[in-house]
């Protein structure tokens, strides 16, 4: 039997080679604050598609200002901001890999100067900032700057974006009841509090015709809050909207304490997969090639996102190869002749 981890896989137009991605994460490396793609940027990217992973995802690229994690995230807020993303774009297609951008908004979790915004006026903790709830007009702003932003995705050359809506951002802070608490149309039901995303999708795929991501958490760990059940509504409503993937990490929506353990998410994909008939992507704690591979087999995820083990090592698709006797052409500099 052939290594599943090793075979490629279609969403609409784009064809990933392996079933290997990278996970968006947070990298703080915009140090003049100005949200630009920085040498380090196209190192640290480019070196995992050398590493042979299929699918760059590249960390929470805010499509506004006030929507940034921290002052040292990259932006897409402007058009000032494709040039460094198109660069980034072609050094990682030069390397025979896909690439992604994950759009995102940190609503009240953003540490930044000014007003901060959020579903409902309710801050992450007590020694936080307090945001401002969100006007109707002040919504409708933020889904355009999610059409801008995947406008410039386009423009950049971008093959997918996702839409970063989990771990307690401004997309998470809509869906879940811990933190809206609204009782107009953005809230008050399921049904409401899933509008703002839904609108965002829909402008989204206005602006761009490739695969749709969304990242969700799948767990709020909260006894209000949602569990993987409630979001399998939510997943089949994106799958008729078009969203091609789930992909399925958990928490951080309220404090929480969370006993992580090797793969303790994929319960989460392997369920919405199952439940809601759509593709899903796996994340946390895996770092094994043979666990990544059993994932794979059985059916409980469509693709292995890996976070910090890429981080460790960049060169692990190739380390996973060898553990799983599949042979990995050399990089093409090695085969020219001299």
């Amino acid at each position: 039997m052939s290594a599943k981890l090793f075979e490629s896989i279609t969403f609409r137009n784009v064809t990933l080679k392996n079933r290997i991605v990278m996970s968006p994460m947070c990298m703080y490396s915009c140090l003049d604050q100005d949200g630009k793609v920085t040498n380090w940027h196209k190192t640290h990217y480019t070196s995992r598609a050398v590493g042979q992973v299929g699918l760059i995802n590249v960390e929470s690229t805010a499509v506004h200002p006030q929507g940034r994690i921290s002052m040292e995230d990259l932006g897409i807020w402007e058009d000032e901001h494709i040039e460094g993303l198109t660069e980034l774009v072609d050094l990682v297609h030069e390397q025979d890999a896909k690439i992604a951008v994950q759009l995102g908004h940190a609503g009240r979790k953003a540490i930044v100067e000014g007003p901060i915004y959020s579903a409902s006026p309710l801050p992450f903790k007590e020694d936080m900032k307090k945001p401002e709830e969100m006007s109707t007009e002040q919504i409708h702003g933020a889904v355009e700057d999610f059409k801008n932003a995947a406008r410039r995705s386009r423009e950049a050359g971008f093959d997918i974006i996702e839409i970063h809506g989990a771990h307690g951002y401004l997309i998470n802070q809509f869906l879940s009841p811990l933190t809206n608490h609204r009782t107009d149309e953005y809230g008050g039901s399921k049904e409401k509090r899933f509008r703002f995303l839904r609108e965002v999708i829909t402008a989204i795929k206005s602006e761009f015709e490739g695969p749709i991501f969304v990242r969700i958490s799948a767990n709020d760990y909260h006894p209000q809050g949602y569990t993987v059940e409630d979001y399998v509504d939510y997943a089949k409503w994106m799958k008729d909207l078009g969203v091609d993937l789930i992909d399925c990490s958990s928490g951080a929506v309220v404090p929480a304490k969370i006993k992580p353990y090797p793969g303790y998410q994929v319960q989460y994909s392997d369920h919405l997969r199952e439940q809601a008939h759509i593709a899903t992507g796996a994340v946390g704690l895996i770092t094994s090639p043979m666990h990544a591979e059993e994932i794979l087999q059985n059916n409980r995820a469509d693709l292995i996102i890996l976070a910090r083990e890429l981080l460790r090592d960049p060169y692990w698709p190739r380390r996973a190869a060898n553990e799983l006797n599949v042979e990995l052409a050399p990089p093409k500099q090695y085969t020219r002749g001299w």
